[in-house]
C-alpha cells in the first residue's frame, strides 16, 4: 500500500523521540504549528517529525467542558501524569515512553489536500511499516476506545493508534500516536476513570466515549513480540526511503524559532485559562 503524499522527493527529519521527561507536550504542538508555517511558506521541504512525551494525558477542548473536570484532572495528576490541552480537536489520549508520535507535514500551497487524503496517507505509512511483522492494519472507528475516530488503526479489532490533523498557514500536519509497548488496557482504564470522575453520572451536551479498556492494545501485545520505539523509528525511515524519498536530519532554524515562540505563547495561555488553579510553568527550551 502506498500513497501519493508519501512520495516526497525530500523528507526533512526532525527526531525528538529521546528528549526525556522535561520535553513538554505543549512544545510539540507549538513546533508542529511552526513547521506548518514554514512548509506552507515554501521555506521547508515536507517534514517527518517523531516525538515521545513521558506520562502525559493530552485533552481536547471538549474534555475541558466535563462537569467535574477539576476533579478528573486532579485524579490524573495523582496518578503521575502531566495534563495538557492541545490546540486542536479530538479527545483525551495517553502519551508515555512506550508511545511513538509521528507528524507528517505537507505543503498545501499548490494543491489542496483533502482531509481524507491526509488520513489515508498516514494509514498507508503505518500499514507499510508494520507489513514486515505480518500485521494486517485496519482503519475504522473502534467503539469503546478513547479518542475514537473514523481512522482508528487496529489489528484484530483492537486499537493501537489514532490519527489527527491540523492545518496552519498553508501547511498540513497529519499526526499519529502509536502505542508500541506497555498495556493498552491499562492506558484505557486510566481514561475510563478520567471520564467516570469527570462526569459522575451527569448528562452532558457532548457525548463522551464509554471507554472499554479491553479494546485497546499495544503493538507488542498484538504482534506477539516485544517491539521498541527505536525499532519503529527504523521501520519508519526504511519505509520512507523505499518510496524514493531522500531523508536528511534537521532542527528548527531561523525564522522557525520566532514562529515557535508565538505558537508556544498561545498554547501556554490556552492552558493557563483552563487550569487557572495551577501555576504556569514555562519550560520553553
Amino acid at each position: 500500500m502506498s500513497h501519493e503524499l508519501l512520495r516526497q522527493p525530500k523528507w526533512r527529519v526532525i527526531d525528538q523521540s529521546h528528549f526525556g521527561p522535561l520535553f513538554d507536550a505543549k512544545q510539540s504542538f507549538a513546533i508542529d504549528d511552526a513547521l506548518c508555517t514554514a512548509v506552507g511558506a515554501g521555506q521547508s521541504d515536507a517534514v517527518v517529525r517523531t516525538w515521545v512525551h513521558e506520562n502525559t494525558v493530552v485533552l481536547g477542548a471538549a474534555d475541558t467542558k466535563l462537569p467535574y473536570i477539576d476533579e478528573a484532572v486532579s485524579f490524573l495528576r495523582k496518578e503521575g501524569y502531566h495534563v495538557v490541552v492541545r490546540n486542536s480537536g479530538g479527545l483525551a489520549v495517553v502519551l508515555d515512553g512506550g508511545v511513538l508520535n509521528i507528524s507528517l507535514i505537507f505543503p498545501e500551497t499548490k494543491h489542496k489536500i483533502a482531509i481524507e487524503q491526509g488520513y489515508e496517507a498516514m494509514y498507508a505509512l503505518i500499514a507499510a511499516m508494520l507489513a514486515p511483522y505480518g500485521a494486517r492494519v485496519e482503519a475504522g472507528e473502534v467503539v469503546g476506545s478513547y479518542c475514537p475516530g473514523s481512522y482508528d488503526l487496529s489489528i484484530g479489532g483492537k486499537k493501537f493508534a489514532g490519527i489527527s490533523q491540523r492545518r496552519v498557514r498553508g501547511g498540513v500536519a497529519v499526526q499519529v500516536y502509536l502505542c508500541v509497548t506497555g498495556s493498552g488496557a491499562k492506558r484505557g482504564e486510566l481514561i475510563r476513570r478520567f471520564y467516570e470522575i469527570g462526569r459522575q453520572g451527569e448528562e452532558t451536551k457532548f457525548t463522551y466515549p464509554d471507554v472499554v479498556p479491553g479494546v485497546m492494545a499495544s503493538l507488542s501485545e498484538l504482534i506477539g513480540c516485544e517491539l521498541s520505539v527505536d525499532e519503529l523509528l527504523l521501520a519508519l525511515w526504511r519505509t520512507l526511503q523505499s518510496l524514493g524519498g531522500a531523508l536528511y536530519s534537521s532542527v528548527l532554524d531561523g525564522e522557525e524559532w520566532e514562529w515557535y515562540e508565538q505558537y508556544w505563547t498561545r498554547i501556554v495561555e490556552r492552558n493557563a485559562n483552563v487550569f487557572t488553579k495551577e501555576p504556569m510553568e514555562d519550560i520553553n527550551g
